[in-house]
Protein backbone atom coordinates (compact mmCIF):
# COMPACT_ATOMS: atom_id res chain seq x y z
CA UNK A 1 0.00 0.00 0.00
CA UNK A 2 2.81 2.29 0.42
CA UNK A 3 4.53 1.90 -2.67
CA UNK A 4 1.24 2.46 -4.61
CA UNK A 5 0.87 6.07 -2.40
CA UNK A 6 4.46 6.62 -3.36
CA UNK A 7 4.41 5.95 -6.66
CA UNK A 8 0.91 8.15 -7.22
CA UNK A 9 3.20 11.27 -5.47
CA UNK A 10 5.85 10.87 -7.77
CA UNK A 11 3.00 10.81 -10.84
CA UNK A 12 1.61 13.93 -9.53
CA UNK A 13 5.34 15.80 -9.19
CA UNK A 14 6.05 14.85 -12.95
CA UNK A 15 2.60 16.40 -13.95
CA UNK A 16 2.89 19.30 -12.18
CA UNK A 17 6.99 20.11 -13.66
CA UNK A 18 5.36 19.48 -16.90
CA UNK A 19 2.41 21.83 -16.45
CA UNK A 20 4.50 24.46 -15.40
CA UNK A 21 7.12 23.76 -17.75
CA UNK A 22 4.00 24.41 -20.68
CA UNK A 23 2.59 27.85 -19.12
CA UNK A 24 6.62 28.89 -18.93
CA UNK A 25 7.08 28.12 -22.52
CA UNK A 26 3.42 30.46 -23.15
CA UNK A 27 4.64 33.62 -21.46
CA UNK A 28 8.15 33.09 -22.79
CA UNK A 29 8.09 36.58 -24.92
CA UNK A 30 11.28 34.56 -27.00
CA UNK A 31 9.23 31.14 -27.56
CA UNK A 32 7.97 31.07 -31.55
CA UNK A 33 4.45 30.41 -31.39
CA UNK A 34 3.12 27.17 -33.56
CA UNK A 35 1.34 26.97 -36.04
CA UNK A 36 -2.49 26.51 -34.81
CA UNK A 37 -1.86 27.10 -31.24
CA UNK A 38 -4.23 29.81 -29.83
CA UNK A 39 -1.26 33.37 -29.38
CA UNK A 40 -1.74 36.83 -29.00
CA UNK A 41 -0.43 38.43 -32.49
CA UNK A 42 2.82 39.56 -32.48
CA UNK A 43 2.79 43.56 -33.58
CA UNK A 44 5.55 42.17 -36.45
CA UNK A 45 2.98 39.53 -37.36
CA UNK A 46 2.39 39.38 -41.26
CA UNK A 47 -2.07 39.05 -41.51
CA UNK A 48 -2.52 38.06 -45.49
CA UNK A 49 -5.11 40.26 -46.37
CA UNK A 50 -5.53 38.99 -49.71
CA UNK A 51 -5.77 34.95 -49.18
CA UNK A 52 -7.03 34.87 -52.81
CA UNK A 53 -4.92 36.44 -55.03
CA UNK A 54 -4.33 35.31 -57.99
CA UNK A 55 -7.53 33.67 -58.24
CA UNK A 56 -9.90 34.18 -61.36
CA UNK A 57 -13.36 34.44 -61.04
CA UNK A 58 -15.71 34.09 -64.11
CA UNK A 59 -18.87 36.43 -63.90
CA UNK A 60 -22.14 36.38 -65.81
CA UNK A 61 -22.76 40.08 -66.26
CA UNK A 62 -26.18 41.96 -67.10
CA UNK A 63 -25.35 44.97 -65.40
CA UNK A 64 -24.16 47.98 -67.96
CA UNK A 65 -20.74 49.54 -66.66
CA UNK A 66 -20.14 46.49 -64.17
CA UNK A 67 -17.17 46.17 -65.91
CA UNK A 68 -16.01 49.40 -65.05
CA UNK A 69 -15.94 48.70 -61.20
CA UNK A 70 -13.84 45.29 -61.82
CA UNK A 71 -9.84 46.59 -61.40
CA UNK A 72 -10.71 48.25 -58.03
CA UNK A 73 -12.10 44.62 -56.82
CA UNK A 74 -8.75 43.31 -57.97
CA UNK A 75 -7.13 45.94 -56.45
CA UNK A 76 -8.40 45.38 -53.05
CA UNK A 77 -8.44 42.00 -53.12
CA UNK A 78 -5.91 40.22 -55.77
CA UNK A 79 -8.95 38.42 -57.24
CA UNK A 80 -9.15 38.61 -61.19
CA UNK A 81 -12.03 39.04 -63.13
CA UNK A 82 -13.16 37.46 -66.54
CA UNK A 83 -16.53 38.74 -67.17
CA UNK A 84 -19.04 38.09 -69.73
CA UNK A 85 -21.93 40.33 -70.76
CA UNK A 86 -25.25 37.81 -70.98
CA UNK A 87 -28.87 38.76 -70.47
CA UNK A 88 -30.31 36.79 -67.84
CA UNK A 89 -33.27 35.23 -69.78
CA UNK A 90 -30.42 33.79 -72.55
CA UNK A 91 -27.98 32.59 -69.36
CA UNK A 92 -30.75 31.04 -67.74
CA UNK A 93 -32.18 29.29 -71.19
CA UNK A 94 -28.14 28.09 -71.50
CA UNK A 95 -28.64 26.98 -67.87
CA UNK A 96 -31.48 25.09 -68.76
CA UNK A 97 -30.05 23.33 -71.47
CA UNK A 98 -26.86 22.24 -69.52
CA UNK A 99 -28.71 21.09 -66.13
CA UNK A 100 -27.07 23.94 -64.15
CA UNK A 101 -23.26 22.92 -65.60
CA UNK A 102 -21.46 26.24 -66.25
CA UNK A 103 -18.14 27.24 -65.85
CA UNK A 104 -18.95 30.82 -64.30
CA UNK A 105 -18.83 31.60 -60.74
CA UNK A 106 -21.18 34.78 -60.01
CA UNK A 107 -24.14 36.32 -61.82
CA UNK A 108 -24.04 39.82 -62.02
CA UNK A 109 -27.28 41.82 -62.22
CA UNK A 110 -30.36 41.30 -64.65
CA UNK A 111 -33.70 40.56 -64.41
CA UNK A 112 -34.92 38.72 -60.68
CA UNK A 113 -37.19 36.50 -62.20
CA UNK A 114 -34.71 34.41 -64.19
CA UNK A 115 -32.38 34.03 -60.41
CA UNK A 116 -35.18 32.99 -58.95
CA UNK A 117 -36.21 30.20 -61.46
CA UNK A 118 -32.71 29.22 -61.38
CA UNK A 119 -33.00 28.94 -57.39
CA UNK A 120 -36.11 26.89 -57.75
CA UNK A 121 -34.11 24.89 -60.30
CA UNK A 122 -30.59 24.07 -58.00
CA UNK A 123 -28.77 26.37 -59.87
CA UNK A 124 -27.48 28.82 -57.40
CA UNK A 125 -25.87 28.28 -54.49
CA UNK A 126 -26.97 30.10 -50.72
CA UNK A 127 -24.96 32.43 -48.95
CA UNK A 128 -26.24 35.10 -46.54
CA UNK A 129 -23.52 37.78 -46.57
CA UNK A 130 -22.56 39.71 -43.56
CA UNK A 131 -23.45 42.79 -45.25
CA UNK A 132 -26.63 41.87 -46.18
CA UNK A 133 -28.00 43.30 -43.04
CA UNK A 134 -27.68 46.86 -44.49
CA UNK A 135 -29.92 45.82 -47.68
CA UNK A 136 -33.43 46.24 -47.97
CA UNK A 137 -35.14 42.49 -47.56
CA UNK A 138 -37.34 43.32 -50.11
CA UNK A 139 -34.14 43.40 -52.76
CA UNK A 140 -32.79 40.04 -51.49
CA UNK A 141 -34.21 36.05 -51.08
CA UNK A 142 -34.44 35.15 -47.75
CA UNK A 143 -32.32 32.09 -47.76
CA UNK A 144 -29.51 33.80 -49.07
CA UNK A 145 -29.61 32.67 -53.30
CA UNK A 146 -29.50 36.29 -54.24
CA UNK A 147 -28.88 39.69 -52.72
CA UNK A 148 -29.76 42.92 -53.97
CA UNK A 149 -27.36 45.19 -55.46
CA UNK A 150 -29.26 48.00 -56.69
CA UNK A 151 -32.70 49.18 -57.76
CA UNK A 152 -33.54 49.21 -60.96
CA UNK A 153 -36.65 51.49 -61.95
CA UNK A 154 -38.40 51.19 -65.79
CA UNK A 155 -39.69 54.10 -67.78
CA UNK A 156 -39.50 55.47 -71.13
CA UNK A 157 -36.46 57.04 -73.32
CA UNK A 158 -37.61 59.60 -76.19
CA UNK A 159 -35.84 60.86 -79.04
CA UNK A 160 -36.74 64.47 -78.67
CA UNK A 161 -35.64 65.35 -82.41
CA UNK A 162 -37.44 62.83 -83.86
CA UNK A 163 -40.66 63.56 -81.69
CA UNK A 164 -40.73 67.03 -82.69
CA UNK A 165 -40.15 66.24 -86.47
CA UNK A 166 -43.56 64.13 -86.13
CA UNK A 167 -45.23 66.43 -84.02
CA UNK A 168 -45.18 64.35 -80.87
CA UNK A 169 -45.24 64.90 -77.31
CA UNK A 170 -43.36 62.42 -75.08
CA UNK A 171 -45.54 60.29 -73.50
CA UNK A 172 -46.13 60.75 -69.53
CA UNK A 173 -47.97 57.48 -68.29
CA UNK A 174 -48.07 54.34 -69.55
CA UNK A 175 -51.25 54.41 -70.66
CA UNK A 176 -50.42 57.33 -73.36
CA UNK A 177 -47.51 54.70 -74.14
CA UNK A 178 -50.46 52.85 -76.04
CA UNK A 179 -51.91 55.79 -77.47
CA UNK A 180 -52.38 54.80 -81.63
CA UNK A 181 -50.63 58.10 -82.23
CA UNK A 182 -47.33 56.43 -81.25
CA UNK A 183 -48.10 53.41 -84.04
CA UNK A 184 -44.38 52.03 -85.06
CA UNK A 185 -43.04 54.25 -82.56
CA UNK A 186 -42.45 52.41 -79.67
CA UNK A 187 -39.65 50.04 -79.00
CA UNK A 188 -39.24 46.99 -76.35
CA UNK A 189 -37.35 44.05 -75.44
CA UNK A 190 -38.97 41.07 -75.87
CA UNK A 191 -39.52 39.89 -72.16
CA UNK A 192 -38.87 36.27 -72.41
CA UNK A 193 -35.22 37.48 -73.07
CA UNK A 194 -34.97 40.21 -71.37
CA UNK A 195 -35.48 40.32 -67.37
CA UNK A 196 -36.37 43.90 -67.06
CA UNK A 197 -39.36 43.81 -69.27
CA UNK A 198 -40.95 41.09 -68.02
CA UNK A 199 -40.39 42.81 -64.71
CA UNK A 200 -42.17 45.37 -66.51
CA UNK A 201 -45.28 43.46 -67.73
CA UNK A 202 -45.60 41.35 -63.95
CA UNK A 203 -45.79 44.72 -62.32
CA UNK A 204 -48.12 46.41 -64.34
CA UNK A 205 -50.13 42.47 -63.49
CA UNK A 206 -49.56 43.52 -59.94
CA UNK A 207 -50.59 46.99 -60.07
CA UNK A 208 -53.58 46.74 -62.28
CA UNK A 209 -55.25 42.99 -62.43
CA UNK A 210 -55.34 40.75 -65.18
CA UNK A 211 -57.71 41.80 -67.02
CA UNK A 212 -57.02 45.26 -67.18
CA UNK A 213 -53.17 44.88 -68.07
CA UNK A 214 -53.70 42.31 -70.64
CA UNK A 215 -56.16 44.49 -72.33
CA UNK A 216 -53.53 47.16 -72.28
CA UNK A 217 -50.78 44.85 -73.47
CA UNK A 218 -52.61 43.92 -76.43
CA UNK A 219 -53.17 47.62 -77.36
CA UNK A 220 -49.49 48.53 -76.84
CA UNK A 221 -48.51 45.67 -79.27
CA UNK A 222 -50.25 47.24 -81.67
CA UNK A 223 -47.68 50.56 -81.65
CA UNK A 224 -44.56 48.14 -81.66
CA UNK A 225 -43.33 46.97 -84.97
CA UNK A 226 -40.99 43.99 -83.71
CA UNK A 227 -39.79 43.42 -80.09
CA UNK A 228 -36.09 43.72 -79.48
CA UNK A 229 -33.90 40.72 -78.76
CA UNK A 230 -32.21 41.93 -75.69
CA UNK A 231 -32.96 44.74 -72.98
CA UNK A 232 -29.93 47.71 -74.16
CA UNK A 233 -31.49 47.48 -77.72
CA UNK A 234 -34.37 49.85 -77.41
CA UNK A 235 -32.44 52.31 -75.91
CA UNK A 236 -29.69 52.09 -79.01
CA UNK A 237 -32.08 51.87 -81.48
CA UNK A 238 -34.47 55.57 -80.28
CA UNK A 239 -30.27 57.06 -79.25
CA UNK A 240 -29.63 56.56 -82.73
CA UNK A 241 -33.09 57.71 -83.83
CA UNK A 242 -34.64 54.62 -85.23
CA UNK A 243 -37.77 55.03 -83.11
CA UNK A 244 -38.92 57.68 -81.14
CA UNK A 245 -39.56 56.10 -77.62
CA UNK A 246 -37.77 53.04 -75.91
CA UNK A 247 -39.10 50.89 -72.82
CA UNK A 248 -36.41 50.60 -71.16
CA UNK A 249 -34.60 49.85 -67.26
CA UNK A 250 -33.61 53.43 -66.38
CA UNK A 251 -30.04 53.76 -65.03
CA UNK A 252 -27.21 55.77 -65.42
CA UNK A 253 -25.96 54.47 -68.91
CA UNK A 254 -29.74 55.80 -69.92
CA UNK A 255 -28.89 59.02 -68.84
CA UNK A 256 -25.65 59.15 -70.41
CA UNK A 257 -26.96 58.89 -73.94
CA UNK A 258 -28.55 62.23 -73.71
CA UNK A 259 -24.94 63.13 -73.62
CA UNK A 260 -24.16 62.50 -77.70
CA UNK A 261 -27.71 62.31 -78.38
CA UNK A 262 -30.98 64.35 -78.39
CA UNK A 263 -32.72 61.98 -76.17
CA UNK A 264 -34.35 62.22 -72.91
CA UNK A 265 -35.38 59.87 -69.91
CA UNK A 266 -39.15 59.50 -68.58
CA UNK A 267 -40.15 58.59 -65.35
CA UNK A 268 -43.83 57.73 -65.95
CA UNK A 269 -45.93 59.65 -63.60
CA UNK A 270 -48.79 57.21 -63.08
CA UNK A 271 -46.97 54.07 -61.55
CA UNK A 272 -43.11 52.88 -61.81
CA UNK A 273 -42.17 48.95 -62.54
CA UNK A 274 -38.71 48.26 -60.95
CA UNK A 275 -36.48 45.14 -60.28
CA UNK A 276 -33.75 44.63 -57.65
CA UNK A 277 -30.27 44.35 -59.60
CA UNK A 278 -29.36 40.72 -58.19
CA UNK A 279 -25.75 38.88 -57.73
CA UNK A 280 -25.53 35.29 -56.83
CA UNK A 281 -23.11 32.76 -57.02
CA UNK A 282 -23.40 29.41 -58.95
CA UNK A 283 -23.90 25.90 -57.15
CA UNK A 284 -21.21 24.75 -59.68
CA UNK A 285 -18.36 26.92 -58.52
CA UNK A 286 -15.04 25.88 -57.97
CA UNK A 287 -13.87 29.05 -56.43
CA UNK A 288 -16.61 29.62 -53.40
CA UNK A 289 -14.78 31.28 -50.89
CA UNK A 290 -13.45 33.56 -53.47
CA UNK A 291 -16.47 34.06 -54.80
CA UNK A 292 -17.93 34.92 -51.20
CA UNK A 293 -15.29 37.54 -51.41
CA UNK A 294 -16.78 39.08 -54.25
CA UNK A 295 -20.29 38.73 -52.89
CA UNK A 296 -19.26 40.55 -50.02
CA UNK A 297 -17.15 43.41 -51.55
CA UNK A 298 -19.82 44.45 -53.72
CA UNK A 299 -22.47 44.23 -51.19
CA UNK A 300 -20.35 46.65 -48.71
CA UNK A 301 -20.82 50.28 -48.48
CA UNK A 302 -17.09 50.88 -50.44
CA UNK A 303 -17.96 48.39 -52.82
CA UNK A 304 -21.75 49.88 -53.20
CA UNK A 305 -20.22 53.64 -54.01
CA UNK A 306 -17.59 52.06 -56.57
CA UNK A 307 -20.15 50.16 -58.21
CA UNK A 308 -22.34 53.88 -58.29
CA UNK A 309 -19.28 55.67 -59.79
CA UNK A 310 -19.15 52.83 -62.38
CA UNK A 311 -23.09 53.31 -63.15
CA UNK A 312 -25.27 55.78 -62.02
CA UNK A 313 -28.18 53.87 -59.88
CA UNK A 314 -29.92 53.52 -56.97
CA UNK A 315 -28.09 51.62 -54.56
CA UNK A 316 -29.50 48.95 -52.14
CA UNK A 317 -27.97 50.15 -49.43
CA UNK A 318 -29.68 52.69 -47.47
CA UNK A 319 -26.05 54.63 -46.67
CA UNK A 320 -24.77 55.23 -50.12
CA UNK A 321 -26.82 58.55 -51.41
CA UNK A 322 -28.40 58.04 -54.97
CA UNK A 323 -26.82 59.79 -57.75
CA UNK A 324 -27.91 63.17 -58.43
CA UNK A 325 -29.21 63.05 -61.84
CA UNK A 326 -31.01 59.95 -60.33
CA UNK A 327 -33.17 63.06 -57.73
CA UNK A 328 -36.56 63.13 -59.62
CA UNK A 329 -37.72 59.29 -59.11
CA UNK A 330 -40.68 59.87 -57.47
CA UNK A 331 -40.60 56.29 -54.81
CA UNK A 332 -43.96 56.86 -54.18
CA UNK A 333 -44.69 55.35 -57.30
CA UNK A 334 -42.84 52.55 -57.06
CA UNK A 335 -45.20 49.31 -57.36
CA UNK A 336 -45.68 47.59 -54.62
CA UNK A 337 -43.84 44.53 -56.43
CA UNK A 338 -44.06 40.80 -55.02
CA UNK A 339 -40.73 39.37 -56.75
CA UNK A 340 -41.81 35.50 -55.44
CA UNK A 341 -45.12 36.19 -57.28
CA UNK A 342 -43.55 37.04 -60.45
CA UNK A 343 -40.86 34.28 -60.66
CA UNK A 344 -43.66 32.09 -59.87
CA UNK A 345 -45.61 32.91 -62.67
CA UNK A 346 -43.32 33.31 -65.21
CA UNK A 347 -43.74 30.59 -67.71
CA UNK A 348 -47.57 31.42 -67.44
CA UNK A 349 -47.33 35.08 -68.19
CA UNK A 350 -44.97 34.43 -71.06
CA UNK A 351 -46.95 31.59 -72.89
CA UNK A 352 -49.52 34.52 -72.79
CA UNK A 353 -47.41 36.92 -73.81
CA UNK A 354 -46.28 34.60 -76.81
CA UNK A 355 -49.90 33.86 -77.68
CA UNK A 356 -50.61 37.83 -78.05
CA UNK A 357 -47.77 38.84 -80.09
CA UNK A 358 -46.61 35.96 -82.11
CA UNK A 359 -43.17 36.25 -83.44
CA UNK A 360 -42.61 39.70 -83.87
Amino acid sequence: MKRIIAMLLILAMVFTFTGCSKKEAIEDPNTTPVVGEDTEKKDDEVVNDKPFEGTTLEVLVAYGGAENSFDAFTEKTGIKIEWLSMSTGSALAKLQAENGKTTADIWFGGGVDSYLNARDAGYLEAYKSPEVSAINPQYCDKDGYFSGLALVPAGFIVNNDLLKEKGLEAPKTWEDLADPKYKDEVMMANPAISGTNYAIVSGLIQAWGEEKAWDYFKRLDENIEFYAKGGGEPLEKVAAGEFAIGVVAITGGTFAAGDTNPTSVVYPEDLIPWTPAPIGIFKATENLEAAKVFIDWYLSQEGQTILREADARIMARDDVDAPELMSGLDKSKLIDFDLELMGKDRDTILERWGALVGDK
